[in-house]
C-alpha cells in the first residue's frame, strides 16, 4: 500500500512534514510493502504551477494521505479518488507513518478541515 505525506524537502523518511498540504514543497510517497520511497516536487497552482495538488497525486497509486491538516476541498477531492486522509501528523515522515499505524491520527472530515482553507 502506498501512503503520501506532504513534506518540506527531499530527506525521505527523515524529512519534516509540511503542515500546509497545498503549499508543501514536496510529497513523499512510501510503499509500505516494498519500502520504496519516492519524492515528488509539488508543481500545483498553490506553489506557482498549475492544477491542484490532489490532481498531481491522482495517478501515483496513493491509498492513504497522512497530513498535519488540509482544507475541505482537498478532503473532498481525495474522497472522490478513494484516498483515505488522516490529519494530526507531526514530526518526520517516519513519525507520521508510525503514528498512523498506531491509530493516533484522526480521519479527515469536513468537520475537522482547516478553517482557513474554505475556498
Amino acid at each position: 500500500m502506498k501512503v503520501c505525506i506532504p513534506t518540506m524537502g527531499n530527506g525521505g523518511m527523515e524529512e519534516a512534514i509540511c503542515q500546509h498540504f497545498g503549499q508543501a514543497p514536496t510529497f513523499t510517497l512510501v510503499d509500505l510493502d516494498t519500502k520504496e520511497v519516492q519524492i515528488l516536487t509539488n508543481v500545483s497552482e498553490h506553489v506557482g504551477g498549475s492544477g491542484l495538488p490532489t490532481d498531481q497525486l491522482k495517478d501515483q497509486g496513493v491509498k492513504v494521505m497522512i497530513v498535519g491538516g488540509l482544507g475541505p476541498k482537498a478532503i473532498q477531492n481525495f474522497a472522490e479518488q478513494c484516498v483515505e486522509v488522516f490529519i494530526g501528523a507531526t514530526g518526520t515522515v517516519k513519525d507520521a507513518i508510525e503514528d498512523w499505524k498506531e491509530g493516533l491520527l484522526t480521519k479527515a472530515s469536513s468537520d475537522n478541515a482547516c478553517k482557513d482553507h474554505r475556498h
